[in-house]
């Protein structure tokens, strides 16, 4: 079977190894560029929102099915595109993908189905914004852009002082400006990811993950697309796996198959939990990043028969099953990430990684035969032991290995 990626960074990467794992993949191709893809893939370098020539690709390569890693073609409808097309593709369609690229919707369908959410409000724009809280009383606060920001549209404030700075911030960014707002309630839990692949009919449940999305360590500095996560979450436990089931997952998963909304893929739920009550921070309506890297290599069972179960309606007949060993992920990220950076550095030390680690590319390309940092988030460095604290280790043994100039990370992933 052939196989085409839609997107090319580390969660990109992570899932090309899960299909290279596979014998029934004769090849990989994937869109876009990055110097760890190329090695296992046919890469073509083309834009993620360019349907018409991705749909032209997956025709001329006789392509049996297509898998979409970012949001962004998702959320611009390259599900109903493909599919209007006859080809295959998983993902959810373009009115589904509203879960993750507006806040606002997914509110709205949250509290329509009673799925436990914190409280908010909802403006036009950031001055509405700040007029209601400067009449407000003073409290922690979330605020959230409405739409898709790659992670960076979310601001977490002690004050409603902090809330007010934060929105001017905003105001002065010229993707974010234009958007609505969310001030939200601030419950002060304990996160965790959950997702789910579903064929919109039935969901299996992934390993638990621990995601770290603040710039530095002990959660400071600003919000990015993630600095790294671990999995298996040793705070989700079973009690914990079952009321998040029952409270949330089933429920949205229920209205999905009632209201035949075509959901075909991987759903992810950003949980808080306080006083063991869960609560939906936010969706993605993908793989997250870096997610993706401590979840696909732990999967015991094979990549590809998931992916046509969910093309065929079939999940539920499937039992997937998962390893029991922990995996730790560090991301190592440009100098001035994530407001601005440079790019072209040599990266030394890849060729030095031990073979019990994993190195995913998230931003990187070929240059005249050397590997050159390509973005913000440029490498994952995955350990993968028997113990949280050994996978710990390991990635950080492998870390100190790997250099290019102005090369930043976090030395607090899976410090628990």
């Amino acid at each position: 079977m052939k196989v085409l990626v839609v997107g090319a960074g580390g969660r990109e990467h992570a899932i090309c190894q899960a299909f290279l794992r596979s014998e029934k993949i004769s090849e990989i191709l994937c869109i876009g560029q990055n110097a760890g893809i190329e090695k296992i893939a046919k890469m073509f370098d083309v834009g993620i929102n360019n349907f018409y020539e991705i749909a032209k690709i997956a025709k001329e390569n006789n392509v049996d099915f297509t898998f979409v890693g970012p949001e962004q073609p998702l959320a611009e409808g390259i599900v109903d595109y493909f599919e209007k097309e006859g080809l295959k593709i998983i993902g959810p369609k373009k009115s589904m993908a509203l879960l993750e690229a507006s806040k606002i919707y997914a509110k709205e369908f949250m509290q329509r189905i009673d799925v436990p959410t914190p409280t908010y409000n909802s403006f036009p724009d950031g001055d509405a914004a700040i007029e209601f809280l400067n009449s407000a009383k003073d409290a922690p606060i979330v605020v959230k852009v409405d739409g898709l920001a790659q992670g960076k549209g979310v601001y977490v404030c002690k004050t409603r002082f902090e809330a007010i700075e934060a929105l001017k911030n905003l105001m002065k960014d010229e993707k974010l400006s234009a958007q609505k707002i969310i001030l939200e309630e601030f419950i002060d839990g304990t996160e965790a990811s959950y997702l789910v692949f579903t064929d919109g009919k039935s969901y299996k449940l992934m390993p638990p993950v621990q995601d770290y999305k603040r710039l530095l360590n002990n959660d400071q500095g600003p919000n990015t697309g993630g600095m790294g996560a671990y999995s298996h979450h040793p705070f989700a436990s079973k009690p914990l796996n079952d009321l998040v089931e029952q409270n949330i997952i089933a429920k949205v998963v229920e209205v999905i198959k009632e209201e035949k909304l075509g959901y075909k893929g991987v759903l992810y739920f950003g949980i808080t939990v306080k006083d063991d009550a869960p609560y939906v921070l936010e969706f993605n309506c993908r793989f997250g990043d870096p997610e993706a890297q401590v979840i696909l290599p732990l999967l015991r069972t094979d990549f590809v028969d998931i992916c046509l179960a969910i093309l065929n309606g079939k999940l539920g007949d499937m039992h997937i099953t998962w390893e029991k060993e922990f995996a730790v992920c560090v991301v190592l990220a440009s100098k001035g990430y994530p407001k601005s950076w440079e790019i072209g550095f040599e990266i030394s030390g890849l060729d030095k990684v031990k073979k019990d680690a994993l190195v995913f590319h998230s931003a990187t390309k070929d240059s005249n035969g050397k590997v050159v940092t390509n973005g913000g988030r440029v490498l994952c460095v995955v350990g993968i032991a028997n113990s949280l604290e050994y996978a710990r280790d390991n990635a950080y043994e492998n870390v100190a290995l790997i250099h290019f100039e102005g090369m930043q990370f976090r030395t607090d992933i899976a410090e628990v």
